[in-house]
């Protein structure tokens, strides 16, 4: 058949000569240039052995094979073919397989030489998914220590590929040949909110396209999110008196294939289309007949919390690039329109790319990926963008609980068959182990319902998180729960999944039709799905605690669901599905558990503890021995027979836990702790430091031994906190703490003063001025050294004046002083010599 001439075959010829004299090429085509169906056929000859095909989703990569089928006027599965989960169509004569990432990876670890293999294309690589940054790694491993010969092209749509470049060439002899194809397209004119959407944005997305619709030709495509707000769009499409010629149709990854073939196929004459798309219209589809654009502004993606452990999906704002794509579509088949449901100011304020995803994304099937591939350490192989050290080290550490890896990073034989499976680390694990208690019908039922969108939709809000009320949806019973509706698109990807996993393991399938007239999955062992479940998710087994809904993990987070559930009143539950924001993640699948099953499949898990607390109300330690699951208690009763160097530790370490605060401080103790600090400060080689963090650090040293024999709760209580001090002192030095750091100072009235330490630098006396009448010089203590600071006070005990020179006092500022204190008080005395006067406690001196 005679093809449109595209932009993309002026520079074929380069491609193909580039890739004879090189083994690693960088191809530039922007979307619509016809990289992905022209290159690999233009290639086809000057490559030996099988062209392998990267694409990053399955409706792209099935509708690429059937067009370059349909070029070569054969079928799908001859010369061109694909390989996507759940589906393949290849066959003896196959040249050109186009694979999506996950079945690349899995080629490669059967394969690391990929025997027959020529070249490998990884195409739509500035998405850059985390399975395209791991395959890629792999296979510049592969081709430089078993398969110099292979070849590598990295196709991208973005003008920013600086990076990919400086991967390539980091262990090449010669620079990466770069490919630049100017591409085509007709002009967009771009139109933008004057102001921002408020709230739900559906319902303003179903106006623009409505309206785009009546005053512009051609198909109309729309980008949301998600299926919810596609679902919503649809209907509120449905009330914008729409002529019957023209059709409103959904697209996303989890329809049919026939139905994702009826979106992308051109509208019959006479008929127009509206589709409503997630960002798998994005790239390598082309949408016939789309002139108009409507652009939510809106994406799903993953996002993974090393601090929870958990991956939910959030609805982010577009990058720019991927905004411009979006645009792009408008414009294939001649001059088109985009409107932007966004203001021109937010447009500026978009990020210019999104951030790789294996910066955001659960690393535990790559740390699984990398161990198959003999890797512990990511730093062995090349990349853009290595896995984040936090996320990667948590992922391991899963790896390690589910016994997938040792110690070491290395794979465990039960690790190894995990990885053979291909699914999700977690799931892995629970299909393998549930073959030890003969349920593993259950578990690929399971394996199923985890691994696609959720089967049921609630009439009024989130469904029933009961994972149980799906079994008999999946199983063939048409009649979903009380106030909920099946989601039969999903449905149908979950059948075909609980028997792909039942054929991988070899389950005899007994069921025939379901209830539906769909085929069936026969009856599983339902009574197992907690236990199933907790072997996938063995950190979100949780115990309800508080308020009915509200439940702690066995990780030490927090969880909960609407009260109004069934679940919510359970003691014992295990999550498989959490999201959402804040302290508390929402749990959107769970099933309930009981103790003896915990008892009976985690026992050598459950751990035996002494706990000895600090009772803030009683004042005392308590002792508990505690059974616990991670930080699900599951027991405790007071212990017994703990001997006294193990109390006093305890003790030790609720002084650390609390602080020193826990400790009976007495006046006396408080003040000799104050009187230390001042000798400390000022000569520290000779006196301890008594700070809050030097205590803390030497409790051993000086509160221990007050605690020797203690074996009874309120033994803090008992301690002498001043003696326990001491204890810190020299022996020979502790007679020369009241000569250097006095509690009181003698003045010239006859009164003794106490002084205040709470500055180590300049203790305090605070006296009243008429008391120290005659004194020439300003007090002081530590042998003379230190002089203190006098708060000289008025009669009423107020601050006249703070000074360390108590000599330049009397013959300068007092003469002020005087003038305002005989003002104020008339019947003091306040003589013009205060050198000469009569010290006095009282208003005058005694025959004044």
């Amino acid at each position: 058949m005679t093809e449109p001439r595209l932009p993309i075959d002026d520079v074929l010829p380069e491609l193909v000569r580039a890739l004879g004299t090189s083994t690693r090429v960088v191809l530039h085509a922007p979307p619509g240039a016809g990289k992905t169906t022209r290159a690999p056929l233009a290639l086809l000859s000057s490559i030996p052995g099988r062209i392998i095909m990267l694409e990053p989703r399955r409706l792209a990569a099935r509708a690429a094979a059937a067009w370059m089928a349909r070029s070569l006027g054969e079928a799908v599965g001859e010369t061109v073919g694909y390989r996507v989960r759940l589906d393949s169509r290849v066959g003896p004569r196959t040249r050109i397989e186009i694979v999506t990432e996950g079945v690349l990876t899995r080629m490669l670890q059967d394969d690391p030489s990929l025997d027959g293999v020529g070249l490998v294309i990884f195409d739509e690589f500035h998405e850059r998914s985390i399975h395209a940054d791991t395959a890629l790694a792999l296979a510049l491993q592969a081709q430089q220590l078993l398969r110099p010969d292979l070849r590598l092209l990295v196709m991208s749509a973005t003008l920013d590929i600086a990076a990919i470049v400086g991967l390539l060439d980091a262990t090449a002899d010669t620079a990466t040949p770069v490919i630049r194809s100017e591409g085509r397209s007709w002009p967009v004119e771009t139109e933008y909110l004057m102001r921002r959407v408020e709230g739900h944005i559906e319902a303003a997305v179903a106006r623009a396209a409505a309206g785009a619709h009546d005053r512009h030709e051609g198909d109309v495509l729309v980008f949301l999110p998600g299926v919810a707000e596609i679902r919503r769009t649809s209907e509120h499409l449905s009330n914008a008196s729409l002529p019957p010629s023209t059709a409103v149709i959904p697209l996303y990854g989890d329809l049919s294939q026939a139905d994702q073939d009826r979106a992308i196929a051109p509208s019959p004459p006479g008929r127009r289309k509206i589709v409503l798309a997630t960002s798998i219209a994005e790239t390598s589809l082309t949408i016939e007949g789309v002139r108009v654009v409507v652009d939510s502004g809106l994406m799903r993606v993953p996002r993974f919390s090393p601090r929870t452990g958990m991956t939910r999906l959030a609805t982010v704002p577009v990058s720019r690039a991927a905004a411009d794509q979006r645009r792009g579509r408008a414009g294939r088949l001649g001059p088109g329109l985009c409107l932007r449901m966004w203001t021109e100011g937010d447009h500026a304020a978009l990020l210019a790319h999104r951030p790789p995803e294996i910066l955001e994304a659960d690393l535990a099937p790559l740390a699984l990926e990398l161990a198959a591939w003999g890797v512990t350490d990511p730093a062995e192989l090349q990349w853009i963008d290595a896995p984040p050290a936090a996320a990667y080290g948590q992922a391991r550490e899963l790896l390690r609980d589910l016994d997938a890896m040792d110690v070491s990073g290395a794979l465990t034989a039960h690790g190894a068959a995990m990885a053979r499976l291909a699914a999700h680390p977690r799931l892995a694990h629970m299909l393998l182990r549930a073959r030890s208690f003969d349920r593993v019908a259950a578990a690929c039922d399971l394996a199923a319902l985890l691994s696609e969108r959720d089967v049921l939709r609630a009439h009024d809000g989130p469904a029933d998180p009961d994972v149980r009320l799906r079994l008999p949806v999946l199983r063939g019973d048409a009649r979903p729960p009380t106030g909920h509706r099946i989601d039969h698109a999903a449905l149908h990807r979950v059948r075909a999944e609980a028997r792909h996993w039942r054929q991988r393991l070899r389950v005899r399938n007994d069921g025939g039709r379901g209830s539906d007239g769909s085929d069936g999955i026969d009856g599983g062992d339902d009574d197992a799905i907690p236990v199933l479940l907790s072997l996938a998710y063995p950190d979100r087994i949780a115990l309800q605690r508080g308020a009915r809904g509200h439940f702690v993990l066995r990780s030490g987070a927090g969880a909960m669901m609407d009260a109004q559930h069934a679940l919510a009143g359970q003691e014992m539950i295990v999550a498989a599905e959490l999201g959402g924001h804040g302290r508390n993640a929402t749990i959107y699948l769970a099933a309930p558990m009981s103790r003896a099953e915990i008892e009976l499949h985690f026992a050598t898990q459950i751990d035996t503890v002494t706990t000895i607390d600090y009772d803030d109300a009683a004042g005392s330690v308590r002792a508990k021995e505690v059974r616990r699951l991670g930080a699900i208690i599951l027991s405790e009763r007071p212990a017994r027979d703990i001997s006294s160097d193990a109390f006093a530790a305890a003790l030790l370490d609720a002084v650390r836990r609390h602080g020193l605060d826990i400790l009976p401080w007495t006046a006396h103790a408080r003040e000799l702790r104050l009187r230390l600090a001042f000798l400390h400060h000022h000569d520290a080689d000779a006196w301890p430091d008594v700070s809050d963090r030097a205590l803390i650090e030497t409790l051993d040293e000086w509160l221990r031994p007050w605690l020797s024999g203690e074996v009874k709760g309120d033994a803090l209580r008992r301690v002498d906190v001043a003696e326990a001090l001491l204890g810190r002192v020299a022996w020979d030095a502790r007679s020369a703490i009241d000569r250097l750091a006095p509690t009181h100072m003698a003045v010239p009235s006859g009164s003794r003063i106490a002084i205040d330490y709470a500055d180590p630098a300049a203790p305090v006396l605070a006296v009243r001025l008429q008391e120290m009448f005659g004194a020439a010089d300003t007090p002081r203590i530590a042998g003379g050294r230190v002089p203190l600071t006098l708060h000289l006070l008025s009669p009423a005990r107020r601050p006249v004046q703070v000074t360390r020179d108590l000599a330049s006092f009397w013959n300068a500022a007092y003469f002020d002083v005087r003038k305002d204190l005989r003002g104020r008080y008339p019947k003091h005395y306040w003589p013009e010599n205060p050198l000469e006067a009569e010290p006095t406690r009282r208003t005058r001196p005694r025959g004044g």
